[in-house]
């Protein structure tokens, strides 16, 4: 009888919908490069929501180089889907989260300066400083999610914060399946599994694209929602946004 439950359990994890929160970074670098307001970020949201997008997603950085805090601001209007701010939880990202209350915080442990993110949290190091940060978030009704590595002891550090799903960060697996290595995956699963057993949603953001997301939402269960923003947009220049958005959308049913 067990063992038929824990089956109907796997099943109902696999069948998932998972949803698509499309990172617009790229767009506001592109916007910024020249200054003024082209390509319009704000229209660009409306229209990939419109496209299908579960979700938009933006992380804002100390420098402003790509997302403004006045566009995180700008947004809270727009967004009328799953809206998801990234980053480094400072004092200033903080009261900026705070303000703008979005669906979903992602708290990413990058360096000021950091061209892009590149490793997950120590939720063993960094606990305490985590619950901290995430009890102040739960209590203005934010959902939180914790940017992690593919590693068993940091996903039970991460349910040890209390936050409601972590991010698997990606890179590994992206760059080992470019290679043909598809046993990259094993580490997720294996990560993915724990974070189910912990009761831990499942979120999964870096270096994703269409040549590897449908491998990846098909082996990991319970995979809830991606965040894709460089290898979507960049798809986007060959193939146009609104049909690389229903391409993903497509492979991750």
């Amino acid at each position: 009888m067990l063992a038929n439950l824990y089956f109907v359990f796997l099943y109902k994890l696999k069948i998932i919908m998972t949803k698509l929160s499309v990172n617009i970074n790229k767009i506001a670098t592109l916007r910024n490069s020249r200054g003024g307001n082209v390509p319009d970020l704000l229209k660009v949201a409306q229209d990939i929501q419109q496209f299908g997008a579960d979700g938009i997603t933006i992380h804002p950085r100390p420098d402003e180089r790509h997302i403004r805090y006045q566009d995180a601001r700008d947004l809270k209007s727009i967004v009328y889907t799953e809206y998801n701010i990234e980053g480094n939880p400072q004092h200033n990202f903080i009261d900026l989260v705070l303000e703008c209350k979005p669906t979903q915080v992602t708290l990413v442990p990058d360096a000021i300066g950091a061209l892009t993110s590149n490793a997950g949290w120590d939720t063993i190091k960094h606990q305490s400083y985590l619950i901290e940060v995430i009890q102040e978030f739960q209590r203005n009704g934010i959902r939180t999610s914790i940017f992690v590595d593919a590693d068993e002891k940091m996903i039970e550090g991460a349910k040890a914060t209390g936050t409601e799903r972590i991010e698997l960060y990606t890179e590994s697996f992206a760059h080992q399946y470019g290679l043909g290595n598809k046993s990259g995956i094993d580490p997720y699963v294996k990560a993915a599994i724990k974070a189910n057993e912990l009761g831990l949603g499942i979120n999964a953001g870096h270096d994703l694209s269409l040549d590897n997301i449908k491998f990846f939402k098909d082996n990991i269960p319970g995979l809830l929602e991606v965040s894709i923003g460089h290898a979507l947009i960049s798809e986007s220049l060959y193939l146009g946004l609104e049909n690389v958005v229903n391409m993903y959308i497509q492979k991750l049913k």
